[in-house]
């Protein structure tokens, strides 16, 4: 566990805030790539095997990693969140927390899954996480923003974690993401976006949303 999710599990606790986390369903742990019962086999299998102990340790160190480059396996995270292998969903919980832990986006802008021995392509929709839950400590300028990820990453807006907008083409509507670790994201769901602008506060620049010191200027 990082320092961050230490933190932060602190304040879960203090607060009673549902983030805590969620564990994963009740018969996860037992399905397969697809939903099928038994131990993966193939490419799925043998990067679990790589990354065999790593589970609950948090993040691993994969920014210190150079591996060889492995090509494409057909990996890949959709715009919310799903992660699939050659088209077929990976339904198991564990495996993708597991997965997630060794995600890594590039200089180039691509992510990658890495482990000491090998890197191969993910192909990322949109961002890698989505934020689906958020609270505010405090009110105002004096603000805290915490957001959780779909899969339990709990981290708080400020400086290493910032906030950043974009419109999406065609509607116009808002993007927020957060910056989870590294260059990963996470970006909001359209219904925490809901959330996330009823903590703005309106000034003489528009609107800005405050957290852990820091404004983030809303797009006018």
């Amino acid at each position: 566990m990082t320092d961050e999710q230490s933190k932060d599990g602190e304040y879960g606790q203090r607060g009673g805030s549902t983030m805590a986390g969620v564990g994963p369903p009740a018969g996860a742990a037992s399905q397969g790539a697809a939903g099928s019962a038994g131990p993966l086999q193939g490419v799925l299998g043998r990067l679990e095997q790589s990354l065999a102990g790593a589970s609950g340790r948090g993040p691993a160190p994969v920014e210190r990693w150079n591996p060889p480059y492995c090509g494409d396996i057909g990996m890949a995270i959709a715009r919310d969140g799903t992660w699939s292998y050659r088209g077929s969903p990976i339904r198991r919980l564990p495996l993708v927390r597991l997965f997630a832990s060794v995600l890594r986006r590039d200089e180039d802008g691509r992510h990658y899954l890495v482990t000491p021995v090998e890197k191969v392509d993910v192909a990322v929709e949109d961002a890698p996480f989505t934020a689906v839950e958020l609270e505010v400590l405090g009110e105002g300028r004096d603000s805290v923003i915490v957001v959780r990820t779909n899969l339990d990453d709990v981290v708080r807006i400020g400086p290493a974690h910032p906030l950043r907008f974009a419109v999406e083409p065609g509607t116009g509507g808002l993007k927020p993401y957060v910056r989870v670790r590294g260059r990963l994201e996470a970006l909001f769901t359209r219904a925490l976006v809901h959330d996330l602008l009823a903590a703005a506060v309106a000034d003489e620049q528009g609107l800005a949303l405050y957290s852990s010191g820091l404004v983030f200027r809303l797009p006018s």
